[in-house]
């Protein structure tokens, strides 16, 4: 495995890897209380061996106003503060046997494990959970988990069976053989752009959907606004080839693409729910946008929006050669040769 994302991307303080003076350093929650554990009814599955991942920097978790930590009856908690620390705790999870990974964070703390994982696990995952508690949570959201889900939840959900299926995105560099990083929402050109807004909402105290909302208003209104020469409008050479087909090479507006099924404020933008690696692009300077996105966006699948450059295609992989560097569940990375693919799926626990 390569040295893990950090080794080219840029971490925002809010990331699980942000730096640290001390990067083998592991943080231990002040207080953690030990309910009961939990007792199986009669016909439910055994309990899972489970191990949890949190994020003391989440937004939630610095904040102090939750309770979901409290830890059922034996559970490995570990509070990782570097990528050298994650890399040993899941090492110890796979030789302790864990076979629930739990997740304390948001969507880019969840980034950070399942990139790291298989090097622990290798083609043993384990099934996973999420406590959502960061910034932005939109694989929570896909998945139908509430804000306040707790371990004892995730715990009761497992012992009844109750999983769902989601395979991660997976981006590969330079011909290599293992995926340098995984995630769920993927994006480059005006997406990078808008990303960067929705980090600046954050500092005002916009978060989740209302992030997504403003930073999506910002946008368009930059694009329908701005003159012939603005950035947004202008868009982005790139040179995009979809499971063999030609090889696209022209400015993009916007390149999209995820394997989640439902969106934040209920946004459709690649047309009904489904499962699979779907991919929007969009053309530059993007056509009649005020009349276009808003059927886009509410899962319109007319022909007209395929003419007017908003294309959509259910892929299982692409390569894409980018200089302007792209968007993966938030964090920022390098442009260059990059392919994009559908990974092996991961289940989660669901309420």
């Amino acid at each position: 495995m390569s040295n893990g994302p950090h080794a080219y991307a840029r971490f925002d303080g809010g990331a699980l890897i942000a730096r640290a003076r001390h990067d083998d350093r592991v943080v231990r929650p002040l207080v953690l209380s030990r309910p009961s554990p939990v007792v199986l009814a009669p016909g439910l599955h055994p309990l899972p061996r489970v191990g949890v991942v949190s994020n003391p920097k989440s937004h939630r978790n610095r904040a102090r106003a939750r309770r979901v930590l409290e830890l059922p009856g034996d559970v490995r908690f570990e509070t990782p503060a570097s990528w050298p620390a994650l890399n040993e705790t899941l090492e110890r999870f796979a030789a302790e046997g864990v076979d629930l990974l739990v997740v304390d964070g948001g969507d880019g703390t969840v980034r950070d494990v399942i990139s790291a994982a298989p090097a622990a696990f290798g083609d043993r995952m384990p099934r996973m959970a999420i406590l959502p508690s960061g910034k932005t949570n939109a694989l929570a959201l896909d998945l139908g988990v509430p804000l306040d889900w707790a371990v004892a939840d995730v715990v009761e959900a497992a012992a009844r069976g109750q999983f769902v299926r989601r395979a991660p995105i997976e981006i590969y560099r330079d011909g290599g053989g293992q995926p340098d990083v995984r995630g769920f929402l993927f994006g480059a050109g005006a997406f990078v752009r808008a990303t960067k807004v929705a980090q600046r909402t954050h500092r005002f105290g916009a978060f989740n959907g209302l992030a997504v909302g403003l930073s999506l208003a910002l946008g368009i209104a930059q694009t329908l606004f701005g003159t012939a020469t603005n950035p947004w409008r202008v868009g982005e050479r790139m040179r995009l080839k979809a499971d063999g087909d030609r090889l696209v090479d022209r400015s993009f507006y916007l390149l999209f693409a995820s394997t989640l099924e439902r969106l934040p404020l209920h946004l459709k933008p690649f047309g009904r729910r489904r499962a699979g690696l779907k991919l929007l692009a969009v053309d530059a300077p993007p056509k009649r946008m005020a009349l276009t996105v808003p059927a886009l966006l509410a899962g319109s699948e007319a022909a007209s929006l395929d003419r007017a450059g908003y294309r959509r295609a259910d892929l299982h992989a692409f390569d894409l050669s980018l200089e302007g560097g792209f968007i993966l569940d938030g964090e920022l990375y390098r442009g260059g040769d990059i392919t994009v693919r559908a990974g092996a799926p991961i289940d989660f626990a669901v309420p």
